[in-house]
C-alpha cells in the first residue's frame, strides 16, 4: 500500500471514530444503568447470539419468549407486596361504611390476626363481586394517589430502571416479553402497559374466577372469591405452557418463587439465559435473602444457581441506578 494511501486511511479512521455521532451510532450502550459485569455482558451477548441469523443459535422472533417475574425482579416488593399494601387499604375503605364489621366474623378476626388465611379473606372481600372494569378503575385510581413511606413516590416510581432498560432492549430485538407473577394478575395488568410498555394481554398471574353475567341487559364478567389458579412456584410453568404455549428461552427472577420457572425454560432445547435479582444494597433499597419472609432467596436458590449456571444479579455491584427519578438527579 502507498504511504500516502495508508495515512489518508489512518486519518479517515480517526475522524470516524472520533466523531460526536460515532458513540450514537455504534457505541451507544443499550443498558446504561448497568455496571459492566457479567450480569449485563450475559444478557448483551444473549440477545446478540440468538438474533444473528448466522449464529447456530440463532432463534425466529416468534420463538424468542423472554418471561419475567414483577414483585422484587421488576420492582421494590419489601416491606410487604405492593398488592398486599393496597388490598390493606380497600378493606380500610370498606370498614367506613361497614362499622358493624368490628364485631363480626371474618371482619374481627382479620382486623385483629394478620394470618394467611385472613389475608386471602380480606383479598376475597376487597376484590370480589365488581367487575373486572371496576377493578381496573379501583387499582388505576389506588396508584394514582399512594406514596410508599420510605420513598415518598408513587410505588410505580419504584420499579426498577435497569430492568426497564433490559424489557426495552429485549423488545428492540424482537423478543416476546411476559411478566409472570405470583401477585395478582387483574393488579399488574392495571399498570404494565404505561409502566413497563408491556400489554396486558402478555402478563400472567394468579387470579380468581370470574363469572358472565348481565347488568342492565349488558353482559359482564364479575370477579369471584374463587381462585382459578395461582402462578407461583410451580404453578408458573404451568400458567406459562397453558398462556404462552411455548418454552421461553430466556427468564428472570428474584426468588424461590421463581426457580421452577427457571428450570422449565432452562430444559428448551438450545441456548437459554437465566437471571436471578439478588437484593443485596440496604443503603438504596433493601438487603434479605434467605431470612425475609417476602421475596425469600434460600442457600438452596443459590446453591441451585451455581450448579445450573444461573446468573445473580447485584443490585448493590450491578446496577449504577436503582430508580428512574434517580436518573434527574444525576448531573
Amino acid at each position: 500500500m502507498r504511504r500516502d494511501l495508508f495515512f489518508k486511511l489512518t486519518f479517515l479512521v480517526f475522524l470516524i471514530t472520533s466523531s460526536p455521532f460515532a458513540s450514537s451510532i455504534e457505541l451507544t450502550d443499550p443498558l446504561p444503568s448497568w455496571n459492566n459485569g457479567i450480569a449485563k455482558q450475559s444478557i448483551i451477548a444473549f440477545a446478540t447470539d440468538v438474533t444473528d441469523k448466522t449464529s447456530k443459535n440463532y432463534v425466529r422472533p416468534e420463538d424468542r419468549i423472554a418471561t419475567i417475574d414483577n414483585d422484587g425482579t421488576l420492582w421494590v416488593e419489601q416491606p410487604m407486596y405492593t398488592q398486599e399494601i393496597f388490598i390493606k387499604d380497600r378493606f380500610q375503605e370498606l370498614l367506613k361504611n361497614h362499622p358493624e364489621w368490628k364485631k363480626q366474623e371474618p371482619f374481627k378476626s382479620i382486623l385483629t390476626s394478620p394470618s394467611k388465611k385472613n389475608r386471602e379473606a380480606v383479598f376475597a372481600i376487597t376484590s370480589s363481586k365488581m367487575t373486572v372494569e371496576q377493578f381496573n378503575s379501583t387499582i388505576k385510581d389506588w396508584l394514582k394517589t399512594a406514596i410508599n413511606p420510605r420513598f415518598r413516590h408513587h410505588y410505580t416510581e419504584l420499579v426498577f430502571q435497569p430492568m426497564l432498560e433490559v424489557i426495552n432492549y429485549l423488545q428492540a430485538n424482537q423478543f416476546i416479553v411476559y411478566i409472570v407473577s405470583g401477585g395478582g394478575q387483574d393488579f399488574v395488568r392495571a399498570f404494565s402497559e404505561d409502566v413497563y410498555h408491556i400489554p396486558t394481554e402478555h402478563v400472567i398471574g394468579s387470579t380468581t374466577k370470574t363469572k358472565y353475567t348481565y347488568q342492565n341487559n349488558i353482559p359482564i364478567l364479575i370477579k369471584e372469591a374463587k381462585p382459578l389458579f395461582i402462578s407461583d412456584h410451580t404453578g408458573k410453568p404451568e400458567a406459562i405452557n397453558l398462556f404462552i404455549g411455548k418454552k421461553p428461552i430466556l427468564a428472570i427472577g428474584n426468588s424461590d418463587g421463581d426457580q421452577q420457572m427457571l428450570e422449565w425454560t432452562q430444559s428448551r432445547p438450545g441456548k437459554t439465559l437465566l437471571l436471578l435479582v439478588h437484593h443485596d444494597d440496604a443503603q438504596r433499597e433493601y438487603a434479605y435473602d434467605s431470612h425475609s419472609n417476602v421475596g425469600t432467596f434460600t442457600q438452596a436458590l443459590f446453591a441451585e444457581a451455581k450448579k445450573n449456571n444461573w446468573y445473580i444479579i447485584s443490585m448493590k455491584n450491578d446496577w449504577k441506578v436503582i430508580f428512574p427519578y434517580e436518573l434527574g438527579q444525576k448531573k
